[in-house]
C-alpha cells in the first residue's frame, strides 16, 4: 500500500516536473515536493498558514514538515507547532544512490553510476542534536524515510573531469526502501545496534551501526538525553553506556 501510494506521488510530480520544467528549475525541489504529496495527497493541506508560520502540509489535525537538511531552521516553527498539534518531521535519506552528471554547456547527462554508500536511519541524529531540546516532546514525530535515489550534478567541479566538488542540481526518487519511525522518546531504542555488550563506548556503537566515530558520537549524545541510553562511567578516554 505504501509503495503504491509513493508510486502515485511520484506520477504527479517527477513526471509533471520534467515535461513541464524540466529537472532542477522549479523552486520546490523534487524529493520535498514528492514527500508533501506521499504524506498529504490532498493538495489543499499544502502550504498552510499557522500560528504565524507556514506548514509544508497540515491535515487539520497534524502537521507534516519536509526537512531534507538543516533542522536549525525547524526549532521557530516546532516552538509555535508543538502546542497546537502533532508534527511529523520527515526527513529523506538515500539509502542507493546514482549519480549522473549534467554538462552545463549541451545538457547532455551521462549514464547512472552506483555510489557505494549506504543510507540509513542514523543519518539523522547530526540533525536531531539541532533541535535536541524538543525530542522529548509527545507530539514530535520524526519520519526518516528511506529512497532510491537519482542525484543529478552539473559537470562544474575543481577536478579534471569536473566530478570532485560538483555542484548539486536535484535527486529524483526511484523507489520508497522504508521508513523508520519515532513517535514516541523509547522507540529511539531500536537504533541501538544488536550485539553491543552490556556496558558499551562510542567506539563499540561506531562498530556495531557501521558509522564514523563523529556519527557514532553524536549518536548516543542524543540517545542518552532522551533516555534510550544511559552514562554509566567511563573506559579510558571513552564514556561507558548501557540501554536505557
Amino acid at each position: 500500500m505504501e509503495n503504491l501510494r509513493f508510486e502515485e506521488a511520484c506520477n504527479r510530480i517527477v513526471h509533471q516536473n520534467v515535461e513541464r520544467a524540466g529537472i532542477g528549475t522549479l523552486a520546490e525541489k523534487t524529493i520535498h515536493a514528492v514527500l508533501k504529496n506521499y504524506y498529504a495527497p490532498d493538495i489543499s493541506h499544502h502550504e498552510k498558514k499557522l500560528a504565524g508560520f507556514v506548514a509544508d502540509a497540515y491535515t487539520g489535525k497534524e502537521i507534516f514538515e519536509i526537512q531534507t537538511r538543516n533542522f536549525n531552521a525547524l526549532r521557530r516553527k516546532l516552538e509555535a507547532f508543538l502546542p497546537l498539534c502533532d508534527v511529523n518531521i520527515v526527513y529523506p535519506v538515500a539509502h542507493t544512490k546514482y549519480l549522473r552528471y549534467i554538462d552545463p554547456h549541451t545538457g547532455e547527462v551521462t549514464p547512472p553510476r552506483k555510489s557505494p554508500k549506504r543510507g540509513s536511519p542514523y543519518a539523522v541524529f547530526p540533525e536531531l542534536y539541532r533541535i535536541k531540546n524538543y525530542l522529548n516532546d509527545e507530539h514530535l514525530h520524526i519520519r526518516v524515510v528511506l529512497l532510491d535515489v537519482e542525484e543529478y550534478r552539473f559537470l562544474d567541479g575543481w577536478s579534471k573531469n569536473k566530478r570532485k566538488g560538483a555542484s548539486k542540481n536535484d535527486s529524483l526518487p526511484l523507489g520508497l526502501y522504508g521508513e523508520f519511525l519515532i513517535d514516541h522518546p523509547e522507540d529511539y531504542a531500536k537504533l541501538i545496534p544488536s550485539g553491543l555488550p552490556e556496558q558499551f563506548t562510542t567506539k563499540d556503537f561506531k562498530k556495531a551501526a557501521h558509522v564514523s566515530q563523529p556519527l557514532a558520537n553524536v549518536a548516543l549524545n542524543i540517545l542518552n538525553y532522551v533516555g534510550a541510553a544511559s552514562r554509566v562511567g567511563k573506559k579510558g578516554n571513552f564514556y561507558l553506556y548501557e540501554r536505557g
